[in-house]
């Protein structure tokens, strides 16, 4: 199929992070005058960004490069699972899928885009060439991820993004700044700040100096929050390790300048478990972390993640775990049954545990959480609370949208009565009246 104007099909797959890999290849090709098309079959070729991080995603990420390979016919596939090795060095994707025209891994927009003109050489018009400075992106209007850095520098066992990603390197502070200046600019409300391990932002720089806006500030979070704050949007911070540092973030949140929340991925609780799994610190030193947070702001929302059923885990270690989170008292948890992922060290401990068992204490360790939400979220009936607007009010009245404890997608959300027109990204004071498991009820109130 030939266009004036050549198209590209995209399938975008994994976490956020993939997401912005998305958005820069589509500004890109945007602005070397191709059209993005909506269809295998109105495209040229189709972009795969595939994630490698579960066998789950493996699976999907493999049916999306057949699926597009049988539709369209012409396909480059990139992202986590495009950088994966075999033993002997090849491809892991390539030895699968040999009809593709081309294969790289995460992070890599300029062979992406090489790859793109090599077979589908672009057109030369400067109107079609014009894109927006916030660039080309895939998320609602009214928010956006903001990616501070590349790669990671843990080992965690059970994990092989190092190994798809390489280690930390992280973006320059004026280029940040200057993205999420352009963002407000585009009508931008919330940024959502991310990274593979954001605290850790310009550990590899030495945190050295450069400048934002003009002015002179470290290559470090503690500065970024700072200037990201000074743009006076919604900015939250996620997958935040447990680290001394982060506890200079915490007084920017009690002043306002960012949003008093924490994604915080704690994956478990026992000492011998974290050792296993090659995790920072204790339970007994995240415990007292979570509490001199909470001393410098009581409002900060707490987010973390964690994995149940990990090889050789105990009965008794799991309780272990189910007592941290009672007496930790986070506001939104998320569990995953351990999933064995090719490649990942943990793969070769022992006393794996069978699928029903890693199930079970999935199941149990939700139980407990629900629980804990739910007096949580009951403490907010009364209270008013700053509200942004996902999705316009329905038939009756109501809209959907998340008070600052709750991110997109991953969080609760909060359903509006009001009397008005509500669009997408506006901000509205709402006053609790009921909850449920995981989500709030409220009414609109009107100004005074």
């Amino acid at each position: 199929m030939q266009h004036t104007i050549p198209v590209v099909g995209f399938v975008s797959l994994g976490c956020p992070k993939a997401l912005v890999d998305t958005e820069r290849i589509v500004t890109e090709l945007r602005a070397r005058g191709y059209r993005i098309g909506r269809s295998y079959h109105d495209a040229d070729l189709v972009i795969v960004n595939t994630c490698g991080f579960v066998n789950e995603a493996v699976e999907e990420s493999l049916e999306a490069i057949t699926e597009a390979l049988k539709e369209n016919g012409r396909v480059i596939v990139c992202g986590c699972l495009g950088g994966r090795k075999e033993a002997d060095g090849s491809n892991f994707v390539l030895n699968r899928m040999p009809k593709i025209l081309g294969v790289t891994g995460p992070d890599s927009v300029d062979e992406v885009i090489a790859m793109v003109e090599r077979h589908l050489p672009r057109p030369h018009d400067p109107w079609d060439e014009l894109v927006p400075a916030c660039g080309v992106r895939l998320t609602p209007k009214h928010y956006a991820y903001l990616k501070i850095s590349e790669g990671c520098n843990h080992h965690c066992t059970f994990c092989i993004i190092p190994n798809l990603r390489g280690r930390l390197v992280s973006r320059p502070i004026g280029d940040i700044v200057r993205e999420a200046a352009n963002l407000k600019e585009a009508g931008v409300k919330e940024l959502i700040v991310i990274s593979q391990d954001t605290a850790a932002y310009g550990v590899d720089t030495r945190y050295k100096l450069d400048f934002a806006d003009g002015r002179p500030v470290r290559t470090k979070l503690y500065d970024l929050a700072k200037e990201l704050g000074r743009l006076g949007l919604w900015t939250r911070l996620q997958y935040v390790y447990p680290y001394p540092s982060v506890d200079e973030i915490l007084p920017l949140m009690a002043e306002g300048l960012i949003l008093p929340y924490l994604d915080v991925p704690f994956q478990h609780a026992h000492p011998r478990i974290l050792k296993a799994m090659k995790r920072p610190a204790s339970s007994e030193e995240n415990l007292e972390r979570i509490r001199a947070w909470r001393a410098v702001c009581p409002d900060i929302t707490i987010r973390s993640t964690f994995i149940a059923g990990f090889p050789g885990e105990t009965e008794e270690e799991f309780e272990y775990l189910l007592d941290f989170l009672r007496e930790a008292e986070l506001d939104r948890v998320g569990c995953f049954a351990y999933s064995p992922v090719d490649g990942a060290a943990a793969n070769e401990l022992p006393g794996a545990l069978p699928d029903e068992v890693r199930e079970d204490r999935r199941r149990r360790f939700m139980e407990v959480q629900a629980e804990i939400s739910s007096k949580k979220l009951a403490r907010k009936v009364g209270s008013v609370q700053e509200v942004i607007i996902d999705d316009s009010e329905d038939e009756d009245g109501v809209a959907v949208g998340r008070t600052k404890a709750d991110a997109p997608e991953i969080d609760g959300v909060c359903y509006v009565t009001t009397k008005r027109h509500l669009e997408p990204g506006d901000i509205v004071r709402v006053r609790i009246t009921d909850h449920q498991e995981h989500d709030l009820i409220g009414l609109e109130v009107e100004n005074d």
